[in-house]
């Protein structure tokens, strides 16, 4: 069976973290780093399947951190969501034009993000042929178990 999609948070605020890991952690593997320095070493150790990327980090910012991830033939194809309390008029094409796939507002909405994980991590799995074949007898065919 298949491990969970995992996922890495890169964020300072230790409240946003604990929702987030809290939101995602039944369904997946959360890592976690605190700044964009930590957050990319983690990135390249783990390789996620999915980043939750704060803009507003100590040092690096994220979206330079998303650059850098976009720039990495090893890390580019792995989907980055800016989470920013950042809402202002073009802040969202900002982000998208530093590489980040999509932009998430804080403060979290939990159903919104539930949402948006699933949309990349399912996809991204369907697309991986995360599926497995039940062989319990069923007139002849094998259904297709998504897991």
């Amino acid at each position: 069976m298949p491990e969970n999609p995992k996922i890495l948070i890169v964020d300072d605020n230790a409240l946003n973290v604990k929702l987030c890991c809290a939101i995602l952690k039944d369904r997946y593997q959360v890592f976690t780093a605190v700044t964009a320095e930590e957050g990319l070493k983690s990135a390249k150790r783990i390789l996620p399947d999915l980043i939750l990327m704060d803009i507003q980090l100590p040092g690096m910012d994220g979206l330079t951190a998303t650059r850098v991830i976009k720039s990495d033939d090893a890390l580019k194809t792995i989907p980055v969501i800016a989470l920013t309390s950042f809402a202002m008029v073009g802040d969202r094409e900002k982000a998208l034009s530093a590489g980040c796939d999509e932009y998430f507002p804080k403060p979290i909405d939990i159903k919104g993000l539930k949402a948006m994980v699933a949309r990349f991590l399912d996809d991204r799995s369907a697309l991986r042929g995360d599926c497995q074949i039940d062989q319990r007898p069923s007139k002849g065919k094998a259904d297709l178990v998504l897991s």
